[in-house]
């Protein structure tokens, strides 16, 4: 899984996020920030509203959280995703040692899992 600093990094970067299920995402600055969350037609649903996207969370009773703005919260992309997200430019995925590159037309990068090196790629693409 990629690491939230690099999912704060994508947000920020503007790596477009369309929730669907199966997706995972945290809340941070809530004291939730290691609660990784999955959207679910069962139990978090995503809501669309004039305003924008809303997460629901449906059977939370326990929750005082019933739903959250998507922009408030902090998507954690699958592997992928990240590979959608690099489009044309992605080349390859290669087990380098103890981890993963990831090579694209403009260079490569390398991570301890498929997931962050795909992330530091699609950083190095949409960074600049």
């Amino acid at each position: 899984m990629i690491t939230l600093e690099q999912a704060k990094r994508l947000k920020k970067a503007g790596a477009l996020w369309v929730p669907g299920a199966g997706d995972r995402f945290v809340v941070p600055d809530r004291e939730m920030d290691d609660d990784v969350f999955v959207v679910s037609d069962m139990t978090v649903e995503v809501h669309d509203y004039p305003g924008g996207k809303v997460i629901g969370f449906n059977g939370t009773t326990e929750w005082a959280l019933d739903s959250i703005e998507q922009r408030e919260v902090i998507w954690l992309p699958r592997e992928e995703q990240l590979r959608t997200l690099l489009g044309a430019q992605f080349v390859s995925l290669e087990a380098a040692g103890e981890g993963y590159t990831v090579n694209t037309k403009g260079g490569s990068t390398s991570g301890p899992d498929a997931e962050q090196a795909y992330a530091d790629a699609v950083l190095d693409l949409l960074e600049g």
